[in-house]
């Protein structure tokens, strides 16, 4: 399995968490995509300044080839995942809270 399929799982499974298995909804309100916009640029950054050094170097052959900020576009669908999921959990677990 290469990177991209990697990163288009990783969508898969996190909208099917938030959407069936902890029914969270995070995907379908405007405050999801609100964060997604306020983190973006800082993962753009960060992806640039990790490629430029050389700190991660990505293998051609395991990308689509695009890149944005230096970094592979499946950067962006792992990221737009990770902050998907971190959210929906957070939610989820809030929610079964007992009150104190």
């Amino acid at each position: 399995m290469i990177y991209s399929d990697i990163a288009l799982n990783a969508i898969l499974v996190a909208a099917l968490l938030d959407l069936f298995v902890m029914r969270t909804q995070m995907v379908t309100r405007g405050i999801y995509w609100l964060t997604y916009a306020l983190i973006l640029p800082f993962q753009l950054l960060t992806n640039w300044w990790l490629t430029s050094k050389n700190i991660v170097i990505y293998s051609s052959s395991q990308i689509i080839g695009r890149r944005l900020a230096g970094a592979p576009i499946e950067d962006l669908l792992f990221g737009f995942s990770l902050i998907l999921l971190t959210l929906s959990l957070w939610e989820f677990f809030i929610k079964r809270k007992p009150n104190d």
